[in-house]
């Protein structure tokens, strides 16, 4: 075997394909430990499709994620996935966030954003009527998509086109000499190449070949408020603030979701488990990690 892929999530589906189409001659197995893709980061998210605004011009943030998004459309486009490019505004509400509103413009634009429009207080209206604030941008390229469906649509095309994807396969080590050996809870596997895409768990995946990663992951979850249907007019598309520079969070938003509804938040609380969804869900090894580091 060439390649093994760690993780059935968008990242490693996305993975396998790009890889899988530059080097058809590969033979390519994806491993993941649930039952089906994309049960994780993939399937709990809010569904947008980011511009590249917030990110420093020239970097790697700004760069990928600009590209990224191109391709994401594309592929929507292609395989006949609903998405929607309805635009958002980032509303400054106080006046200590309009010079953080203007640099947000000149960010943008040196990211090759294109149509970003400055609107004035009674202008707000015009995009979201039941908004307001003291100034806003509207940014016409973000949009909304089922990535659940993005990540169905990758996983027919692998196996379309010869990947091999084993699910409830949990990986329970790696081992690399001559020749690299991956085991999971059901077999074993050799193979020449392993990519790491495990997602929350990419840290103790790295960490079977690096035992002094000295990098650990810690779950944070985002939790949501749900509009009530009688309330969802509201909001007509996206609303976000001008995110506060002292926190690595874009900040409690708006958000028309793909499947329908609209969602506001996030926060951003401890998880008591890496894969911590609900409050009530817990794994004390985990917890215990977290809390030691």
């Amino acid at each position: 075997m060439d390649v093994i892929i760690i993780g059935g999530g968008i990242v490693g589906l996305a993975v396998a394909l790009q890889l899988k189409k530059a080097r058809t001659a590969l033979s390519i197995t994806l491993l993941e430990k649930e039952p089906k893709a994309a049960m994780h980061q993939t399937g709990n998210n809010s569904g947008v499709i980011h511009s590249g605004l917030y990110y420093k011009p020239g970097s790697l943030k700004a760069l990928n994620c600009l590209r990224g998004y191109k391709m994401m459309v594309e592929f929507c486009q292609t395989h006949d996935i609903p998405y929607e490019l309805t635009g958002k505004i980032v509303v400054a509400s106080e006046e200590n966030e309009l010079p953080l509103l203007k640099n947000l413009l000149e960010r943008g634009k040196q990211n090759g954003l294109e149509g970003l429009t400055e609107l004035r207080k009674e202008e707000i209206k015009n995009y979201e009527p039941h908004a307001a604030g003291l100034a806003a941008l509207f940014v016409p390229q973000t949009g909304i998509a089922d990535y659940g469906r993005v990540a169905e649509k990758m996983l027919e095309l692998l196996l379309h086109h010869g990947v091999k994807v084993l699910f409830n396969h949990c990986v329970t080590s790696v081992k690399i000499g001559k020749e690299t050996i991956v085991k999971t809870d059901k077999e074993e596997f050799v193979c020449k190449r392993v990519i790491n895409c495990a997602g929350l768990y990419s840290d103790k995946i790295a960490a079977h070949t690096i035992p002094d990663l000295g990098v650990k992951i810690i779950p944070f979850r985002g939790e949501y408020y749900k509009l009530k249907k009688e309330k969802e007019y509201l909001v007509r598309n996206l609303i976000y603030p001008v995110p506060n520079p002292d926190f690595p969070f874009l900040g409690v938003h708006f958000t028309r979701m793909a499947k329908g509804g609209v969602e506001a938040g996030p926060n951003a609380v401890l998880a008591f488990s890496r894969e911590g969804y609900r409050k009530r869900d817990i794994n004390l090894k985990e917890l215990t990690e977290t809390l030691m580091w």
